[in-house]
């Protein structure tokens, strides 16, 4: 896949990761990974260059001061051995954008069970065309390959899947609460943590393949402009940095055992879940903004097919089927 991470590269910079403060050789490094030593020189400089805290001389050896925070395939690996996310993970130090990678990866008839990832996104999406801001090694930025057997009109469920499987590794981790509204946003106190984008190739009664977007904000200390005020991070919210690492790998298991849940019982389980931990579902007084109207109701839980039904001011009941819903204050 052109502009993934040179497994060299990775391969560098898991060396002296188990290695962390013991100074290796140059000629050792150069060696082991397979390249010449000012190749090494010069992607330790890269290295560097991505934040990682790399010291040390060609002459003399290097060392790390500390272990990154960096998704690397090897790592990733290691962790998810024998699960559905553990065998083709696609790193980038810096693509486009996740979801058209795996796109790609969809039409070339890449197995379910492909991870992308990245450590930044330069076109990074959300719902509706909108932008999600993608800071270089600081959030969890990934997309998975999926085939389901499904018809079309369930796929959507998927979303509000993976924002329960979201919600669970965060809440682990960290210990925050965590909010979910519908279908495809993470809140803590209001504001915005993840976002799911879902995009699925089918033909009227079969899927093809579903690729499952999840951005989560983890050690953003600010956000640009107008972000400042609607969005968050685990960090702002905990107070101190977050592993990436490890709640990528929770946030994997978690998908997993739900996506087999999901595939075994069918949309009744999520429906049933994601009623019991978002306040959105039930109760919530909400705007509903779609292309053709706006219009104020009490949402009344979700359909059968995972669409969130609004009790209108006069009393009709209406199934969301897009738009934005946002809290009526």
């Amino acid at each position: 896949m052109p502009g993934t991470t040179d497994r060299r590269l990775a391969g560098l910079l898991t060396l002296l990761s188990e290695n962390a403060t013991i100074v290796i050789s140059g000629a050792r490094i150069a060696k082991e990974i397979g390249v010449s030593r000012s190749t090494v020189w010069r992607w330790v400089e890269r290295l560097r260059g991505l934040g990682v805290k790399a010291k040390g001389q060609p002459a003399t050896g290097y060392f790390l001061e500390q272990v990154p925070d960096i998704l690397t395939p090897d790592m990733l690996k290691q962790r998810l051995k024998g699960g559905l996310f553990g065998k083709r993970i696609f790193h980038f130090f810096k693509t486009d954008s996740t979801n058209r990678v795996a796109l790609e990866l969809g039409h070339a008839g890449k197995p379910e069970g492909a991870v992308v990832l990245a450590e930044e996104q330069t076109a990074g999406r959300g719902r509706a065309g909108r932008k999600w801001h993608s800071e270089r090694a600081a959030g969890i930025y990934v997309t998975l390959l999926l085939r389901p057997k499904l018809a079309p009109v369930q796929a959507p469920l998927l979303t509000m899947m993976a924002g329960l499987s979201a919600h669970s590794a965060v809440q682990a981790v960290t210990g925050l609460t965590v909010d979910l509204k519908w279908p495809n946003d993470l809140l803590i106190r209001g504001k915005k943590v993840g976002g799911i984008l879902t995009e699925m190739h089918a033909e009227p009664n079969q899927v093809r393949f579903v690729i499952v977007g999840i951005g989560l904000n983890v050690n953003q200390e600010r956000f640009p402009g107008e972000l400042s005020n609607v969005a968050t991070s685990l960090r702002a919210e905990t107070g101190k940095p977050q592993s990436r690492m490890e709640l990528l790998v929770r946030l994997l298991r978690e998908f997993e055992s739900d996506y087999n849940r999901f595939v075994r019982e069918g949309v009744g389980s999520v429906i049933a879940r994601f009623e019991s931990v978002s306040s959105y579902a039930k109760g919530k007084r909400v705007r509903v903004t779609n292309g053709t109207e706006s219009y104020c109701g009490t949402t009344a839980g979700l359909g059968p097919e995972g669409l969130l039904q609004v009790e209108r001011e006069d009393g009709r009941i209406t199934a969301v089927i897009s738009g934005d819903v946002t809290e009526a204050r």
